[in-house]
């Protein structure tokens, strides 16, 4: 790495409350499905916009595109097709049907913001990390959207990933070219508290499962000595 040290950012830790609000951030950070309406300043939607476009990507290949949704007619749309999609899942579900209809799994019209995001097009041409694993797209945009999410908490926002949906019915209403993949549907606002717990976990959908059970030390199955406590963490 050729760089001089005026080039380089010093490798110390945050002080205690700058580490402290990093974390806070992290396990505050809810999927919302319940908004206020209101709005977000441009200006802030600017910065948690410009937060997600600083997340790390594989072979630096920035995939993410994000498309602002300002139009009520096309909103309205986006929200009939996760709508159909929600019905489809819940059939899906066979026994858990009435149980996930009764789940609230969206606020495309009630927040102040919608962004899609979109897995940008020529893709194939970014080989560095992807020649062997060409989902690393997906994984580096799923970044730019964590990045958002926790920028979205530090504002005092709340942020819904959506992703119950048809890709090429949104495709087709966002007017994609054919290469570009959509991939989440982001409400984004004002929300009046934020969920104590995961919202599926407090209405008993799932729970948060143990880390003494998903790490391992040396290879799959051994356990790891860092999480010895048969608790959810």
């Amino acid at each position: 790495m050729n760089s001089n040290a005026k080039d380089l950012i010093a490798a110390t830790p945050f002080s205690a409350d700058e580490a402290a609000a990093v974390y806070r951030a992290i396990y505050e950070r809810r999927d919302m499905r319940h908004f206020a309406g209101g709005e977000v300043a441009p200006e802030t939607l600017c910065r948690l916009i410009r937060a997600a476009h600083h997340a790390p990507s594989v072979g630096f290949m920035q995939p993410w595109r994000f498309i602002r949704i300002s139009d009520r007619t096309l909103r309205q749309q986006l929200h009939d097709v996760v709508e159909s999609e929600r019905v489809l899942t819940a059939h899906a579900l066979g026994e858990r049907e009435d149980e996930f209809m009764r789940l609230k799994v969206e606020g495309l019209l009630e927040a102040a913001e919608l962004l899609a995001v979109v897995l940008a097009d020529g893709r194939d041409k970014h080989v560095f990390g992807r020649r062997t694993m060409p989902h690393m797209d997906l994984a580096s945009a799923s970044c730019a959207i964590q990045n958002l999410w926790l920028a979205a908490r530090a504002e005092g926002l709340g942020m819904g990933w959506v992703s119950l949906f048809e890709p090429k019915a949104v495709a087709g209403l966002l007017r994609l070219p054919a290469e570009a993949e959509p991939i989440a549907l982001l409400c984004l606002g004002p929300v009046k508290s934020y969920y104590a717990e995961p919202m599926l976990q407090q209405m008993g959908w799932a729970q948060r499962e143990r880390l003494s059970e998903l790490v391992f030390d040396n290879g799959w199955g051994n356990a790891s000595h860092l999480f010895t406590k048969d608790v959810s963490e």
